[in-house]
């Protein structure tokens, strides 16, 4: 512990003790510079990967602050799901168990899928941190059994997933409930448009902190491109499935829609599956998670909503069932897996609309294989030559009248000089001959 780089930062024992206990001697780069302002009260909006040590970055500066004898609420962290909620009081508990016991923090998780009223029940003493989802949260302060006006510090996690998935007004009528001298942390992976409106209403000159990775995958990910080529493309991720027989995969869609659908297909081939999405009952994500925790699930199919912040252990393999709207949302995804020093594969399917996207994550450092499978192997796959297409030039595309320019997709093309030059003898051939008829009908006559 002596050595811990964290007492730089200004932290109390019992928060360096518990640092040093799980091993953490050094601030990453988002703890470094966003702690200290924390600490001192400013707003802050931190963007950064997931691995980057953000949770502990609002948590350390917040543990600190708290005043153990002022028996009110004094921070709210807020994530969209239950899931991330409950790792984050997780990791807030990891901190807590080494506090003073006369001077004791006390957390409270509050998610959907709870019992209403035992949440109730135990909210008679007013705890210091409230961690959960908005929805639950604002329910609690609808009922008067959690008392938020005395918060000095409110967090917004994954604020853009929030926005996504309609949370921003329940956030919005917590935070109006608070202090006006709120102290307010957002932080997301990216800053959409329609959240500023939001920020300017609750955030005071807030500092913002971009901590962009310095490589954008670990390399120990083996990164392959699986072309659909107008095949099946459910028989095909069942193939890949099968193929790889992973530890534990996940398999990644853009919609709920299409993760029951793949779902439901590799249940039907005898698949040890399960799915997670927002479409499901808190209950039976809780249920999914626990599965998956306790190494029962092979296959789990998922949205998004599993990609960020959620920390499921031992993935072996992530399946892109289709590439990512937001493409950040590749680097969520893969980072699944590959941890800890372990080795991980990361398979997408794709089609030739995908290219440019391709050549966007090939930008941002990725290198990928080109691969397919064969009779149930693997084998690897030239690079695909890009393909310019070509069509036969009219003779209304090198017409006189347009200047000898052929019209294609919108664009101005020139006809090579030879089809030109072949073009124009014939119709002055075709002109000599009509004349020529001309002149034999007039001799008739």
């Amino acid at each position: 512990m002596e050595k811990s780089q964290f007492k730089r930062l200004e932290l109390q024992p019992f928060l360096l003790e518990a640092l040093h206990a799980q091993g953490f001697k050094k601030p990453t780069e988002i703890q470094e510079r966003l702690v200290p302002a924390i600490s001192n009260g400013k707003d802050v909006i931190g963007q950064s990967e997931t691995g980057s040590g953000k949770t502990l970055a609002f948590l350390l500066p917040i543990v600190n602050n708290i005043d153990p004898m002022n028996l009110e609420v004094q921070a709210v962290i807020t994530a969209p799901t239950r899931e991330l909620a409950t790792q984050i009081h997780n990791e807030l508990k990891k901190l807590l168990d080494y506090c003073d016991p006369e001077q004791m923090i006390q957390a409270k998780l509050m998610v959907g899928g709870t019992d209403r009223l035992r949440s109730m029940e135990k909210l008679k003493m007013q705890p210091h941190i409230v961690v959960g989802t908005p929805g639950r949260i604002h329910d609690m302060v609808t009922e008067q059994a959690l008392k938020i006006y005395t918060t000095a510090t409110l967090v917004v996690d994954e604020a853009d997933q929030m926005l996504d998935m309609g949370f921003i007004a329940d956030v919005d009528k917590i935070a109006a409930r608070m202090s006006e001298e709120l102290q307010m942390l957002v932080f997301s992976a990216t800053i959409p448009e329609k959240l500023q409106p939001f920020l300017k209403k609750y955030m005071n000159n807030p500092r913002h902190v971009h901590v962009k990775p310095k490589q954008v995958t670990t390399p120990n990910i083996d990164h392959r491109l699986m072309p659909l080529r107008h095949r099946d493309k459910l028989q095909l991720v069942t193939d890949i499935a099968t193929a790889l027989n992973p530890f534990l995969a996940i398999i990644f869609t853009n919609t709920k829609e299409a993760a029951d659908e793949v779902a439901d297909t590799l249940a039907a081939q005898g698949l040890n599956v399960d799915r997670l999405h927002g479409g499901l009952h808190p209950r039976q994500r809780k249920q999914v998670m626990k599965r998956v925790k306790d190494l029962k699930t092979q296959f789990l199919v998922a949205t998004d909503l599993a990609a960020r912040g959620i920390d499921i252990k031992g993935v072996s393999h992530i399946i892109n069932y289709e590439l990512p709207k937001d493409l950040d949302f590749y680097v969520h995804r893969v980072g699944r897996t590959g941890r800890a020093g372990d080795t991980g594969v990361a398979v997408t399917l794709y089609e030739q609309t995908d290219q440019f996207a391709i050549d966007k994550l090939k930008k941002r450092g990725i290198s990928f294989t080109y691969v397919d499978l064969r009779r149930g192997d693997w084998v690897t796959l030239e690079k695909p030559k890009e393909r310019i297409e070509k069509r036969k030039l009219t003779k209304a595309d090198i017409s006189p009248k347009t200047g000898g320019k052929a019209k294609a997709k919108g664009k101005a093309v020139k006809p090579g000089y030879k089809k030109k030059q072949r073009w124009q003898q014939e119709q002055e051939e075709k002109r000599q001959r009509k004349l020529a008829r001309r002149k034999q009908g007039r001799n008739k006559r």
